[in-house]
């Protein structure tokens, strides 16, 4: 009993600090930071962790009581376009693979607005990004379908105590900076920010111009909540479904897979067996046909000198393993 106090205890205290009690956390005690990880490697789902994430989901039905305008709509379209390009150019193309290069403040925008999306800090995705590559589909990949299932790698993975923790020491080259180990710690502040943000609009929208009908309550309901779980599940189809649906140009060691719509939805992260035959290019369509709206979101901020040296993608790799059709 004490011990299942401790670790709901423990679970809510990461709801706020999410290296509490983890091997990233200096004042952890030794024998707390073996106990959970002798757990992680059960694979069990930290319940009390996940509330946040499934009462999240609950709060979607909430547009029932809200109602529906095409301005909190709006809102929730391009806070998911802008979530979803710092989350596949940000966290994915910048922090995991280095594909570009740009500021210190352009970086700390790419990891504030990538973290308002609730998808962890950019060190833990960076980390779990890393790992992946150099594991894929093989027994130890954190979320391979092939392995584990269709629904542990789209949802399970993100819910295992054994995935929870940082691993600091795969991202070196950024966990130096203090702001993102800020953002990764305290994972839940930009989301929060956000939804307030939301929220007030919302207030301020329904005073100022009540004829477009919306309020604060809807708003965050909307632009907030239906957003982020919207960027949850098409993030997350990059993880299972690109590796069970699509077309293979490249003879890969993985079953990563092309698929046109999943890159409509991800703004070009579904040309995921591109990626795995070249994942240091900062373009994941290799060739124009190829759907890739991060890359030209990418090229724009290139063209006024926010991001630079954007890695292409080379003619040997275009050109080599190519599966015969």
């Amino acid at each position: 009993m004490q011990a299942a106090l401790k670790r709901s205890s423990l679970a809510v205290i990461r709801w706020f600090d999410s290296w509490n009690g983890t091997a990233n956390d200096a004042v952890a005690a030794p024998e707390d930071v073996a106990a959970l990880e002798d757990v992680a490697t059960k694979s069990k789902i930290d319940w009390g962790r996940v509330v946040p994430f499934l009462a999240m989901h609950a709060a979607c039905l909430f547009v029932f009581v809200v109602g529906f305008s095409w301005v909190a709509v709006g809102v929730a379209v391009g806070l998911y376009v802008l979530r979803m390009f710092a989350i596949t150019a940000g966290y994915h193309r910048y922090f995991s693979h280095r594909a570009f290069r740009t500021s210190r403040f352009g970086q700390f925008c790419l990891a504030a607005i990538g973290a308002s999306a609730a998808q962890r800090g950019p060190l833990w995705w960076a980390a779990h990004h890393r790992h992946h590559h150099e594991f894929s589909d093989e027994p130890e990949d954190i979320h391979s379908p092939t392995q584990r299932g269709f629904f542990w790698s789209h949802v399970g993975w993100v819910l295992d105590r054994g995935n929870f923790a940082t691993r600091l020491e795969r991202v070196k080259d950024f966990s130096k900076f203090p702001e993102l180990r800020f953002h990764d710690r305290f994972d839940i502040v930009a989301p929060t920010l956000l939804g307030v943000s939301v929220f007030l609009l919302g207030v301020a929208l329904e005073k100022w111009a009540p004829g477009l009908g919306t309020n604060g309550w809807q708003m965050l309901v909307w632009g907030f909540v239906v957003s982020t779980i919207a960027l949850y599940h098409g993030t997350f189809t990059v993880n299972s479904l690109a590796h069970v649906f699509g077309t293979r140009r490249f003879a890969t060691k993985d079953t990563s897979r092309n698929s046109f719509l999943i890159a409509l939805i991800t703004l070009g992260e579904g040309w995921h067996n591109n990626h795995h035959h070249y994942p240091a290019s900062a373009r994941q369509g290799f060739y124009w046909w190829e759907f890739d709206v991060s890359y030209y979101i990418l090229k724009a901020l290139s063209s006024v000198g926010l991001v630079w040296d954007l890695r292409p993608v080379p003619e040997r790799a275009l050109a080599a393993r190519r599966i015969e059709r």
